[in-house]
């Protein structure tokens, strides 16, 4: 059966079995948005144990929250609440750190659109179309309107409670759940297909790749296509990350047919659009009942 929730500041999407959805607009949270308005989604399977984690998807580069889906149906049956997140994520960060001699241009560029702040000279957001403020208000709101779903759980006050949010990305999605990670310990990380920005001449991974942080490596796991035309980048983000071969899934199946056709890298979004890599996401997300690794 399908189960139908009426919220005030959210419009319904279509759910395929017991699961509830909403389609969030982030400018009816927060009337500073101007720009990157795709809807938010927010999955819950009623019933979930008030303890439940929560798992944030941010999608790569012009990526919508609905693109992602069937990945995020998925992930909420395995315990989560699942939300996938819109925010300004229309330029590449390697687009504008590649060939720029400044070091931390890559993290300071992730920093403005993480949290609308920081000292980036090669990009700028507001505030209101940053990561963290964007997700705050979005539990907030759904909180208000559903309380017995436990949204709240995943807030102290003005800030989020890391440790019961597992983050999750595809390419500049999943470089900024790296950043994140880093800084904040997360109950678990899910890299697809990045980060893979580089710094200097040799190309190395950028710096604060190699960074220490303080989501322990064992919480982390990722992904990559091996037909993936940034593979040879992948790899050693991979590596400088800390990653191990067991945490590190290559995927290999060709293409379902019509897939990437107009894609000038067609493998790199395989890894979250095609359901017969469901048991990776299984072994990647875990259960929602599993304790932190």
């Amino acid at each position: 059966m399908i189960r139908l929730a009426a919220l005030a500041l959210l419009a319904l999407a279509p759910a395929s079995d017991r699961l509830t959805e909403y389609s969030v607009v982030p400018s009816r949270l927060d009337p500073a948005v101007k720009a990157f308005d795709d809807p938010n989604l927010a999955i819950v399977e009623p019933g979930l144990p008030a303890d439940a984690p929560l798992a944030v998807f941010l999608p790569g580069t012009n990526g919508k929250p609905a693109y992602n889906l069937q990945l995020m149906r998925f992930v909420a049956r395995l315990g989560y609440r699942a939300i996938a997140l819109s925010y300004d994520n229309d330029v590449s960060v390697t687009e504008p750190c590649t060939a720029n001699p400044d070091p931390d241009c890559a993290s300071d560029f992730r920093e403005m659109r993480v949290f609308g702040t920081g000292k980036s000279k090669v990009v700028h957001n507001s505030t209101a179309e940053a990561i963290v403020p964007r997700l705050i208000a979005l539990l907030r709101a759904l909180d208000q309107a559903h309380p017995q779903e436990g949204w709240s759980r995943h807030l102290d006050g003005d800030t989020l409670r890391w440790d019961s949010i597992l983050l999750a990305g595809q390419s500049q999605g999943a470089g900024m759940a790296a950043w994140i990670a880093k800084r904040h310990l997360v109950r678990r990380v899910v890299l697809f297909s990045s980060p893979w920005e580089t710094s200097g001449r040799q190309r190395k991974p950028a710096p604060w790749i190699a960074a220490p942080g303080v989501t322990p490596i064992a919480r982390w796991q990722a992904a990559y296509n091996a037909h993936e035309n940034t593979v040879a980048l992948i790899r050693p983000a991979y590596a400088a990350l800390g990653l191990t071969d067991a945490q590190i899934h290559v995927l290999s199946l060709d293409l379902p047919p019509g897939f990437g056709a107009k894609s000038p890298n067609p493998y790199h979004g395989a890894g979250i659009r095609d359901p017969r890599y469901a048991e990776v996401w299984r072994a990647m997300f875990g259960k929602g009942s599993d304790a932190p690794l």
